[in-house]
């Protein structure tokens, strides 16, 4: 009971976009599909949702061929604007709700809880046009929900949102995980995705080069980070010299040092109480994931990824 991405491949002309990718989503979960631009994440999306046929490969819905599900399983948000920018905001998405089999009172009904839900109640007789980027994504994804579907794929649903937006956006998200609904989403804000997902996918080059619990990603590196937080911003050289560690920040906060996998963390407590110095804080973590995204994308060759063309399985 997932939907699985077994072995896709996807080429236009040269450019092989992905490449062999395997996934496994399970239902009712946050998925974080991570990427540099350019990485194979609009593909992935688009293939998931059939808008493109892979040139190899299968996806599969609760074991079902994703080709032969109804329309009205998928909500859809681009990262392009999508909405008829004279249209009337009310207008616009009873219609496509409509599209989906929902009867207009009920669309209708649904879509001004969805505006008061976002704080933009008077907006429900504005023309899409005359809204800022921030509340046309809003309107794009309320769009994208009206019809309930049971997988919601979103192409950096936070584009364009301010702080307040943002936060109303993930209350939305944890509100349809908790209805039994899978989101799939991408995006470029690493601490948003360690705020919602639990499990992800880095996409190089249309490769996963890491993937699976973000829980088990972070603990996969080998590595803890310490933080630590000494009264007075005492001179921290002698952190440095501890066999295993690796200063990584020094901030005004607090410093952060990597522990090399063999060595305890402990160490760097009990040198620092050793010289008597005053422990505010002291926190043993695992590696943030834009630290281990910027290694794995890193480590894999950045040249135009350009082929010459291979027969393919239709």
């Amino acid at each position: 009971m997932s939907l699985i991405i077994d072995a896709v491949s996807k080429r236009f002309g040269e450019v092989l976009a992905l490449d062999d990718v395997s996934v496994s989503i399970e239902p009712g979960q946050i998925f974080g599909l991570l990427g540099a631009n350019g990485a194979g994440k609009t593909t992935a999306m688009r293939v998931v949702l059939d808008i493109l046929r892979p040139d190899a490969g299968t996806i599969t819905w609760n074991g079902t061929p994703t080709t032969s599900l109804p329309r009205e399983t998928w909500g859809y948000l681009p990262e392009e604007r999508g909405l008829y920018a004279k249209m009337k905001v009310l207008d616009q998405l009873v219609f496509f709700a409509k599209l989906h089999g929902i009867k207009p009172k009920a669309a209708e009904r649904e879509t001004r809880e969805w505006l008061e839900r976002f704080r933009i109640p008077e907006y429900a007789d504005r023309r899409a046009e005359q809204l800022s980027k921030g509340n046309q994504q809003k309107i794009q994804f309320i769009a994208a929900i009206l019809h309930d579907p049971q997988v919601l794929v979103m192409d950096e649903p936070f584009t364009g949102l301010d702080p307040i937006n943002v936060a109303l956006l993930k209350e939305a998200f944890l509100e349809m995980r908790d209805r039994g609904k899978t989101l799939i989403f991408s995006t470029h804000q690493m601490e948003t995705v360690e705020e919602l997902c639990e499990s992800i996918a880095i996409l190089d080059r249309g490769k996963v080069v890491v993937g699976g619990p973000l829980r088990e990603v972070r603990r996969s590196t080998g590595r803890q980070v310490v933080r630590l937080a000494i009264d007075g911003d005492p001179e921290i050289a002698w952190l440095g010299t501890l066999e295993g560690v690796h200063v990584t920040r020094r901030g005004q906060d607090y410093t952060e040092a990597e522990v090399v996998s063999g060595h305890d963390p402990y160490r760097i407590l009990q040198s620092a109480l050793g010289r008597n110095l005053r422990v505010l804080h002291f926190e043993i973590t695992d590696p943030s994931l834009e630290e281990i995204f910027i290694e794995k994308v890193g480590q894999i060759d950045t040249s135009e990824r350009t082929l010459a063309p291979k027969a393919v399985p239709a």
